[in-house]
């Protein structure tokens, strides 16, 4: 038994929260975020699930193999993050 790895994916929300945007909610500013964390933005799923952003993955990391899904045994794909956000975080952005 053997494998190799073809290719490797990533996805990312389409929404991006930047400091000056955090600043508005919390009591905080981009020179403070960026001086201590080195943070200038973040990605924030407002419409994508996990499901979404491993599938984005999956299909990147085909792009990247130059091959077929069906020329393939396994895709392997892994998350600790489920679908739902408990509590709905998702309300408040």
């Amino acid at each position: 038994m053997s494998f190799r790895i073809l290719g490797t994916g990533r996805s990312v929300p389409h929404k991006v929260l930047t400091n000056d945007e955090l600043s508005g909610m919390v009591d905080t500013n981009d020179e403070w975020i960026v001086t201590r964390v080195g943070v200038s933005e973040r990605r924030v799923a407002t419409t994508e699930t996990t499901s979404d952003l491993a599938y984005g993955a999956a299909v990147n990391a085909l792009d990247m193999s130059g091959i077929s899904a069906d020329s393939l045994d396994l895709i392997i794909v892994a998350t600790i993050t489920s679908d739902d956000v408990s509590p709905r975080l998702r309300n408040l952005l």
